[in-house]
């Protein structure tokens, strides 16, 4: 089995001395803190993010002053951002219908606490904009949330603004009597293909018209968006009629 990008990193921050957090999977607060530990102590820009010259550096035996490489290649750098990442390890989580609730859904309001634990009782609430606020918040701790995360047109002025979209764009859209938020998984010529919660009551990727789109954005602590818009077929894709 191939390891993942993120474990890969984790690992190798470990080995340099840097990740001093428990070793999982997870791209969160201790992958960051790491990143910028070994970058701050090779001299590097210290961005927080595994940039090239980062894994580059990442890959060589620290034993031997950093002066060779480690066998093997590093899995290749992903063009999905950490939060989308993080999105797609969601996929298929389905709300429950009826008074029980699912407890994934529920840790997600717990985790902010405040005023949306208060108000998030039961997952009938829709969750697209706690959905994305939690994928963010864990893989980028850094990054201003909107003021209230849970509504989805609250992120359309959310860190900056793309022209157009990349892998992982937040994405927010009107619907009648409300909003949508997700993430930017590709496009094809009348719709954009979103990874998001609440759509179809689960974690999943839909298509929604481009005319229904109100902003393109993108976190201010994301890093730069690697390449730009993805093309994608409409076959066997489903239009959301759902995201409530």
């Amino acid at each position: 089995m191939q390891t993942s990008f993120d474990a890969w990193l984790i690992k190798r921050l470990a080995a340099h001395g840097a990740y001093r957090a428990a070793q999982d999977s997870t791209h969160g607060r201790g992958v960051i803190a790491a990143l910028k530990e070994f970058q701050r102590k090779l001299s590097l820009p210290v961005t927080g993010t595994a940039t090239a010259v980062t894994v580059a550096a990442l890959r060589r035996d620290p034993r031997s002053g950093g002066n060779s490489a480690v066998a093997g290649e590093a899995p290749k750098i992903p063009a999905e951002p950490v939060w989308m990442r993080e999105a797609r390890r969601h996929m298929g989580l389905k709300e429950i219908a009826g008074p029980k609730s699912s407890a994934t859904i529920m840790s997600w309001a717990k985790r902010f606490g405040g005023w949306i634990v208060s108000f998030y009782t039961n997952d009938d609430i829709p969750w697209c904009g706690l959905a994305v606020g939690h994928w963010i918040a864990v893989t980028l701790p850094e990054e201003q949330l909107p003021s209230n995360p849970l509504g989805a047109l609250n992120w359309s002025k959310f860190g900056r603004g793309l022209t157009e979209p990349a892998l992982g764009a937040i994405l927010t859209f009107k619907r009648p009597g409300g909003g949508h938020v997700g993430l930017y998984a590709g496009e094809d010529g009348t719709h954009y293909h979103v990874l998001g919660g609440n759509q179809s009551n689960s974690v999943s990727v839909t298509r929604i018209e481009k005319t229904r789109c109100q902003a393109i954005r993108w976190p201010t602590t994301g890093g730069e968006p690697i390449g730009g818009p993805v093309r994608l077929s409409a076959s066997g894709v489903p239009a959301s009629k759902n995201e409530a």
